[in-house]
């Protein structure tokens, strides 16, 4: 029985190695998706985690189910599609240190998600379900998917968990921003980057951002600011900031979401604001420390030594 169960779609990444994605020959398999990244952090972090979406049956479904299974997340729930596509991506890095995606998901198996079918049962005994715009803009059948869960998730007393995550590739701005406002009073824990402020938010500051999140309905709001930490607002009242731990980035991807585990999971133990930030900033730090979405997610034991050094210091 699972503590945090993540709703989403899941990819399986091509890194290029060196190089543009029109230039590069060697590329590096991994694994994506941001509710993936999500799970697959939180269960290294020692979260008990399920998962759901769906994968098709190929050798890229095979491969993200055989990944999860290593990982311990429970893949109980994840649908395997017969006739449906796994969806994948390629990334590269320009000279800033940028990643340059490009998606292969238009009719993929993820894309496919929808109410009929969802395992609600995956809810039993859980405490806190997580996803995240793009799980929700993906396509309009994975939207209804979302809306359904997370209200059978309220009904049940389950803490929602959510990233606004996004895209304006999958939706135009202006329906991505409707989509949240429709989403975040549903809503206890809402995580947000600067980029997602600017989009649905107008790019108005820090503090307006975050009371824009608490007055939208969620109650406790986290803004991710990369190399300058992060954010947290609460509908009490509960201001504060909280600093980067500097490290050596290699790869960004995955880190928000990597931020998001953990502060999921310290959240879970009781912990209190001031320490599931300082937690998650540093396994968003360390999670940035290789190449692909995945292959740098810390471990507990990691994090904490990784903490430790720098106490002393």
């Amino acid at each position: 029985m699972a503590d945090v169960v993540s709703l989403g779609e899941a990819l399986v990444e091509f890194a290029a190695v060196e190089g543009s994605l029109e230039e590069a020959d060697t590329y590096r398999r991994g694994f994506g998706g941001d509710t993936s990244n999500f799970a697959v952090a939180a269960a290294r972090l020692g979260a008990r985690v399920a998962y759901i979406t769906r994968v098709g049956d190929d050798e890229f479904g095979r491969s993200l189910l055989r990944m999860w299974q290593r990982e311990g997340v429970d893949t109980a729930y994840v649908q395997v599609a017969s006739d449906e596509p796994t969806g994948i991506y390629f990334l590269a890095h320009d000279r800033e240190g940028r990643g340059r995606f490009t998606y292969y998901r238009a009719g993929s198996a993820a894309s496919r998600l929808s109410p009929d079918g969802l395992p609600v049962q995956a809810l039993d005994g859980a405490r806190l379900l997580h996803t995240s715009g793009i799980s929700q803009a993906i396509s309009p059948s994975a939207r209804e998917a979302v809306r359904w869960a997370v209200e059978r998730a309220r009904r049940r007393g389950l803490v929602v968990s959510y990233d606004l995550n996004v895209r304006p590739k999958l939706l135009p701005p202006d329906r991505f921003r409707a989509l949240v406002l429709e989403t975040l009073p549903l809503v206890e824990l809402a995580f947000l980057s600067t980029e997602d402020a600017e989009y649905v938010f107008g790019g108005c500051d820090e503090q307006h951002t975050l009371q824009a999140v608490i007055d939208a309905g969620a109650r406790v709001a986290v803004l991710k600011r990369a190399e300058r930490g992060c954010a947290v607002a609460t509908a009490e009242g509960d201001r504060l900031s909280v600093a980067a731990w500097p490290v050596d980035v290699v790869d960004p991807t995955g880190a928000g979401d990597a931020f998001d585990a953990a502060f999921v999971v310290q959240w879970l133990e009781g912990r209190s604001l001031e320490e599931a930030a300082r937690f998650a900033n540093a396994v968003g730090a360390l999670a940035t420390t290789g190449l692909g979405a995945t292959a740098a997610l810390p471990t507990r034991r990691q994090v904490e030594a990784f903490l430790a050094g720098r106490t002393r210091l």
